[in-house]
């Protein structure tokens, strides 16, 4: 697919490094990209979701788990609000000027338009928290052997550590803005209007992304470790086989793979045995639980410490990309949402995987989306969902792995940043 062109090209770079980074924040960059962006806000994004936590776990007060708290607790823990780790790469001069181009699609249908709205503004604060993870993974192992002049003190985690924060942040922004890209193929924009802007929007979305990328190879590359650009090298190639996994409209859009309808409905306890989890668990381990895990790993890396222990912060944080992945599958599902009828969803979420599972006629209605997934009807797939066991598993699904994540957790030793990482989870039954 020539919509994954940037990330797939992205493994032959990261270990050279070519790129040359600039992370300049003139006042153009300051002053320019909130008001190019402003008018794409009008419609506020709401990426939460409405799935209680089953984690026995409780928060360090007896407050009621809460997203936004639970970070904010934790920012403080770090030293700095992980909402800015990214700042400095948006704001270079290079970003700018994308962004003054990006300006000319406004009123366009491109969906880049939609991928910077929702990276700027989620509904709720700090919905991308991964850089915050993985600083907090790294203050609670701590570090050995390091010199001092390495530690940065009022975090109480290295400068490389917080560098790698920064990658994890950008190389995730960077694969959602190459997934703004369209694939063009004949016949689909007649109006050559459309089809201009279309192919513009596509440039800025591949130039875009790609200097991100180019900036993390620069960043890893400084790094000067061997065994961290392995990993990292891993997990983007993950990302990029991740968008050729299953079945998939004419746009790369994810379609459910076709699953053996089971002779008894599968119980909550026997998630195992089904091959909608299987398919779930892979999608979704390649599309964003090998970054988050890796970088985990890899913070550890940097620190000194010991393969064994490298390996829990992966599984943990792993576990917790799949946990919180189940929980935004769950929020057009829920009645605290504010999901519209009618709206598109992922077709390929737990709640829809699990119930064709169950009940394999809907294939009907989703094979319609073999040209285009917004040919099906959505109101029909969410109401049979609704009826259906997809939701109840997915739930299970969930706290499996939110449990998972806090057995990981207690391989570390108790510390604020420790307990920051369990207020984290609970509270994610929240978002």
């Amino acid at each position: 697919m020539n919509s994954f062109k940037g990330s797939f090209a992205l493994g032959k770079r990261l270990t050279c490094a070519t790129f040359t980074k600039n992370s300049s924040a003139g006042d153009l960059g300051v002053n320019l990209l909130p008001a190019v962006f402003s008018c794409t806000l009008k419609n506020n994004f709401h990426a939460s979701g409405g799935c209680r936590s089953l984690v026995g776990e409780k928060l360090s007060s007896n407050q009621k788990p809460d997203w936004n708290r639970a970070v904010s607790e934790a920012e403080k823990i770090v030293g700095y609000p992980t909402s800015f780790l990214s700042l400095r790469w948006l704001l270079s001069d290079e970003i700018a000027n994308v962004a003054l181009h990006l300006r000319k699609l406004v009123g366009s249908n491109h969906p880049l338009l939609k991928t910077a709205k929702s990276l700027l503004y989620s509904g709720r604060n700090n919905m991308q928290a991964w850089g915050l993870i993985v600083l907090l993974i790294s203050k609670a192992a701590g570090h050995l052997k390091v010199d001092e002049m390495e530690e940065d003190k009022a975090a109480g985690v290295l400068h490389s550590q917080r560098a790698l924060a920064e990658v994890t942040e950008m190389i995730r922004t960077s694969h959602l803005v190459h997934k703004g890209l369209v694939n063009i193929y004949p016949g689909l924009y007649p109006d050559s209007i459309v089809l201009g802007d279309m192919m513009f929007g596509n440039k800025i979305a591949l130039l875009g992304g790609d200097y991100l990328l180019g900036n993390c190879c620069a960043e890893l590359a400084a790094l000067r470790n061997q065994n961290l650009i392995e990993i990292m090298s891993s997990a983007i190639r993950d990302l990029t086989e991740g968008e050729f996994i299953g079945p998939r409209d004419m746009q790369n859009n994810p379609l459910p793979s076709r699953f053996a309808s089971l002779s008894s409905p599968i119980s909550p306890h026997q998630l195992a045995l089904s091959a909608a989890v299987k398919d779930w668990r892979q999608r979704n381990i390649l599309s964003a639980a090998s970054l988050l895990g890796n970088s985990c790993k890899g913070t550890l890396i940097l620190a000194g410490h010991d393969a064994a222990l490298q390996e829990h912060a992966y599984e943990f944080g792993k576990h917790l990309a799949l946990a919180s992945q189940a929980c935004l599958d769950l929020e057009p599902f829920t009645t605290s949402s504010r999901y519209v009828r009618g709206d598109m969803f992922n077709l390929t979420s737990a709640p829809v995987m699990l119930h064709l599972e169950h009940d394999p006629s809907l294939y009907e209605e989703i094979d319609k989306g073999k040209e285009s997934v917004q040919d099906v009807n959505y109101t029909k797939i969410h109401e049979f969902v609704l009826r259906g066991p997809g939701l109840l598993l997915t739930r299970q699904l969930q706290k499996e792995h939110s449990q998972r994540a806090m057995e990981v957790l207690k391989v570390f030793q108790e510390s604020d940043a420790r307990t920051a990482l369990s207020n984290i989870i609970v509270a994610m039954g929240e978002i």
